[in-house]
């Protein structure tokens, strides 16, 4: 599990569903309103698809993410999940070698070979976090919810810059598992409350312990203020001495992010591994799923299941835009949350130049779940 999340994304309360259908949130609609298909490429629609896919097909003991999805009915199934997958590769390739427009973009091909299932959005548990939350921006937001629309977040990942050594300005590590941990599997690391991860905060670990102590290994050093947006963030995308890197979060100290707090003053770290590509979620690091922007989605995986195809639409300019993208990642702020997508945007330096590139998309969206046909 990985926190994947935005500047606008949230920690929200527990809240219990049933195990079966929970049709005041999602029903069958058999007129869907769809915009202008856009904003999206099919081959990276198709690429997170095949990721996605492949970790359902070959992970199925993790029960947290690999499910038809504990807030639908029977007609849901993870058999049709998969299909569904298998289709938008399928059809993205079919197009190609036709040398035509993908059909993923045709209005028309997605409602003859979808159904689709109408989101409403849990405002009631939005509220009560309203009420609860000492953020101002935050509690209005939640209010402000349509009955009709999801809470459409946006995350980036950050690009950053960052130096192989400590020095004045680089003076905070992105450190990797300690020492002690190396070669124990997570469930025994987790059990054993004595080893360093489970024993410091954020604050304790900025002040230097993990470095006066040689207790773990810096795999790159940051400004302090990069390193609370690359715990917030998940990922870090690293110019190192000209040479672009990437590093996902690997494991934490078991302390739960708080959503009433800043970023600064939140006790939970997170250790980090280099990775090839920017990561989705994984149980593990090294089945974590290769995420795309503009096509891939932080929701709630426990309540939903992994790989979900979501459409979300809404009024851009003078015109209605719907887009397609698949849930392939998660984070704690989603954990019993089913009013909120939180789409993958792109990398940025910070939130001048991301909200430069997406201060167009909206705060709410119209959301649908597509499932393939029978």
């Amino acid at each position: 599990m990985q926190p994947c999340l935005s500047l606008l994304t949230l920690i929200f309360l527990t809240f219990h569903y049933s195990a079966h259908a929970s049709p005041k949130f999602f029903n069958l609609d058999k007129t869907p309103e769809l915009g202008k298909m856009a904003s999206f490429k099919a081959s990276a629609l198709c690429d997170v698809a095949k990721e996605t896919k492949h970790y359902i097909t070959h992970t199925p003991e993790d029960k947290f993410a690999v499910h038809a999805g504990k807030v639908f009915d029977e007609n849901v199934t993870l058999a049709q999940v998969e299909k569904t997958l298998e289709f938008i590769c399928q059809t993205y390739r079919e197009d190609v070698r036709a040398k035509r427009q993908s059909r993923l973009h045709d209005k028309r091909f997605l409602i003859d070979n979808f159904d689709f299932y109408r989101w409403t959005p849990d405002t009631a548990t939005a509220r009560k976090i309203a009420i609860k939350s000492t953020n101002a921006r935050k509690t209005s937001m939640l209010n402000a919810i349509p009955s009709d629309k999801i809470f459409l977040t946006k995350y980036y990942t950050k690009l950053l810059t960052a130096s192989d050594v400590k020095t004045q300005v680089y003076n905070q590590a992105l450190y990797s598992l300690p020492y002690d941990e190396l070669g124990l599997t997570l469930t025994e690391a987790n059990n054993d409350l004595t080893i360093t991860r489970n024993k410091y905060t954020r604050q304790e670990i900025i002040a230097g312990v993990l470095n006066d102590k040689k207790l773990a290994k810096a795999l790159i050093w940051l400004t302090e203020e990069a390193l609370h947006d690359v715990l917030l963030q998940g990922t870090g995308v690293v110019d190192v001495n000209g040479t672009r890197r990437y590093f996902n979060v690997h494991r934490n100290n078991g302390i739960a992010y708080d959503y009433a707090i800043g970023k600064r003053e939140q006790a939970r770290y997170w250790y980090f591994s280099e990775v090839p590509s920017i990561m989705g979620y994984g149980e593990t690091l090294d089945s974590k799923i290769a995420i795309t922007p503009q096509v891939s989605f932080a929701g709630n995986v426990a309540e939903l299941g992994l790989g979900k195809l979501f459409m979300v639409s809404y009024r851009q300019a003078d015109e209605n835009i719907s887009r397609l993208g698949v849930l392939s990642d998660q984070g704690g702020a989603f954990d019993n949350n089913l009013f909120q997508l939180d789409l993958l945007a792109d990398s940025y330096y910070g939130w001048e130049d991301y909200h430069q590139a997406n201060k167009h998309l909206p705060d709410y969206a119209n959301a649908w779940l597509l499932l393939m046909k029978p």
